[in-house]
């Protein structure tokens, strides 16, 4: 690959890391706000249809899973690793991501009997399974078709397949077919969400799928002998035409993360590869990266912060005082309300604590990557 001035760039392209790093400060943001009642629109989750800007992390995320299937598995096939030995790996990873993703969901209070199965790391580990053995074993045009055949394929269950006991599918809360499956193997085991419906379910995965294969495709672009100035201006355009066919889509199938649909698959992907571009074209390109130091920080252990963060927040509220009153608090609560409320108001002060949260992991991994401490999940 070669940059503006025709010099080759580096195969570990910086922008990778940085992506995935911001993803994961967003992910960190989104989760742990001063208070759950006070969140500003944007960073919520949109309640059913629509999007926020918090609806676009988690598909962010599977995207550059996929980009970085593409060089991690290039470059094992490029020096001849044999694929057993990938395939080994493939699983041990996936197993892992899984395995953490459950410990999540069980932490702190380790109660067997209603956990839940699924979650974001499940998820993740889901697409990278499938997704990994794919792009091992066919061609950069199959793995497009898969990708939009995933789509429609799910599109069609959503659409056609009647569900028992409700009649034919829709997409409210509760009735479509792929809450009625998740319940069919995951009964018990949804948490809050057995009423209304599992986001990481099963039918679901398959425009997840899609997500992470987009993430595959463009990694392959990237990987072209193209001039870097025309990749971005490809990437760019690819961007604003998956954002333009998700809302065209959303007339008929509508944008919806919970239920993970065909529409919001392509319009987040969209996104993700605009946002990716400027990532690529400013860092790898232009070589501008002082701006990006903490973000390639976090990339570089992504799945690691993840875990410790939310590790970390739920024992902070374990800790509890009580105040003369007789009412208890915790640390979180007792800086949330006593500092930063009365200096930003409730809104501004429940952005304040997320950001700082998401900075003081900041730091931790800011050491770790200074001590070259790189945990690989």
């Amino acid at each position: 690959m070669l940059d503006l001035k025709g010099n080759a760039l580096q195969q570990r392209l910086s922008s990778i890391d940085a992506f995935r790093g911001a993803t994961i400060a967003g992910m960190i943001v989104v989760i742990n706000p001063g208070s759950w009642k006070y969140i500003y629109p944007t960073l919520h989750h949109a309640d059913w249809h629509g999007w926020t800007l918090a609806d676009l992390v988690f598909p962010f995320f599977l995207f550059i899973v996929g980009v970085s299937i593409t060089y991690a598995f290039t470059n094992s096939l490029d020096k001849s690793v044999p694929k057993k030995l990938l395939y080994s790996k493939i699983i041990k990873r996936s197993l892992i991501l899984f395995i953490l993703g459950l410990f999540l969901n069980i932490f702190p209070n380790f109660n067997l009997s209603d956990i839940r199965i699924m979650g974001v790391l499940q998820r993740i580990a889901m697409c990278y399974f499938i997704v990994s053995f794919l792009f091992l074993n066919s061609k950069y045009f199959v793995q497009a078709v898969i990708a939009i055949s995933l789509l429609f394929i799910y599109w069609a269950l959503m659409e056609w397949l009647p569900v028992p006991d409700i009649g034919f599918s829709n997409y409210e809360k509760g009735t479509n077919i792929a809450t009625w499956f998740d319940r069919l193997f995951l009964s018990g085991h949804m948490g809050y969400y057995e009423k209304i419906g599992e986001p990481e379910g099963f039918i679901s995965t398959l425009p997840a799928l899609s997500t992470t294969l987009f993430g595959v495709l463009t990694g392959h672009f990237l990987k072209s002998k193209r001039e870097p100035y025309k990749i971005t201006a490809v990437l760019f355009a690819a961007g604003v035409i998956g954002i333009l066919s998700g809302m065209i889509w959303s007339q008929w199938m509508p944008i919806n993360k919970n239920l993970w649909t065909s529409s919001y698959s392509v319009f987040a992907a969209g996104f993700a590869v605009i946002v990716f571009s400027m990532f690529y074209f400013l860092i790898d390109v232009l070589d501008y990266r002082k701006w990006a130091k903490p973000f390639i920080v976090f990339g570089m252990n992504a799945i690691t912060v993840y875990v410790l963060s939310i590790v970390f927040a739920k024992l902070i509220v374990m800790i509890k005082f009580t105040k003369e009153s007789g009412s208890n608090y915790n640390i979180k609560s007792w800086f949330y309300d006593n500092l930063l409320t009365p200096l930003f108001g409730n809104y501004n002060g429940s952005l304040i604590y997320a950001l700082l949260y998401c900075l003081l992991w900041c730091g931790v991994m800011w050491i770790f990557y200074n001590k070259k401490i790189f945990i690989k999940v």
